[in-house]
């Protein structure tokens, strides 16, 4: 068994996939249209989707305000030099609203940005 995709309801695709593909360097693996249930679906990620979890970008024609709720935390990723990466989304128009820095108490680098939605995104400096 493992893991295979999380799922986020976006509002504006487009926006979103510019922000996970362009901005964030994932790949857009595969997109499905559903028009008697009006949703657009994307996924995107990293590797390929037999090996590694990916993210599933839901649009709901017509729906583009959601509530985010208290449940939900966030969607973390490894990256190899956090500080060159946050200011190439910050050059991108991101909002890396947690600056790259150790966290509290502890020594491993992480950083914190939001995707088009107000999703927060957690970035991890690699170790080693």
């Amino acid at each position: 068994m493992r893991m295979l995709h999380t799922m986020l309801r976006v509002s504006n695709l487009e926006r979103s996939l510019a922000f996970y593909v362009d901005t964030m360097g994932m790949s857009l693996f595969r997109t499905s249209e559903n028009s008697e249930y009006k949703y657009t679906l994307a996924f995107v990620g990293y590797g390929s989707e037999e090996d590694q979890a990916v993210l599933e970008l839901t649009y709901n024609w017509g729906d583009n305000e959601y509530d985010m709720g208290t449940a939900f935390g966030h969607v973390a990723f490894a990256v190899e030099d956090i500080y060159q990466f946050c200011d190439k989304l910050e050059q991108h128009g991101a909002d890396v609203y947690r600056k790259p820095g150790p966290v509290l108490g502890g020594d491993t680098v992480i950083a914190f940005v939001r995707d088009p939605d107000g999703y927060a995104i957690e970035l991890i400096q690699k170790q080693g």
